[in-house]
């Protein structure tokens, strides 16, 4: 990925072919993003992941 990107940890709830719907622990501001844009890793920890996006589109969808 580019420079200027984040890691936010939180958790996947759908998956499309082309995007994921995530929140960061508020279920009620989950945001879909598109995969072309993301990284996902897993954590290990049972439904967590870590998140690496832009930090502009974290801003654009209200993550930070």
């Amino acid at each position: 990925m580019k420079s200027n990107v984040i890691d936010i940890d939180g958790a996947v709830e759908a998956r499309t072919e082309k995007a994921v719907l995530f929140h960061d622990g508020d279920k009620s501001k989950a945001v879909w993003l598109a995969r072309s844009q993301i990284e996902i890793e897993e954590t290990g920890v049972a439904g967590i992941v870590t998140l690496t996006l832009p930090e502009w589109l974290a801003l654009e969808k209200g993550l930070i």
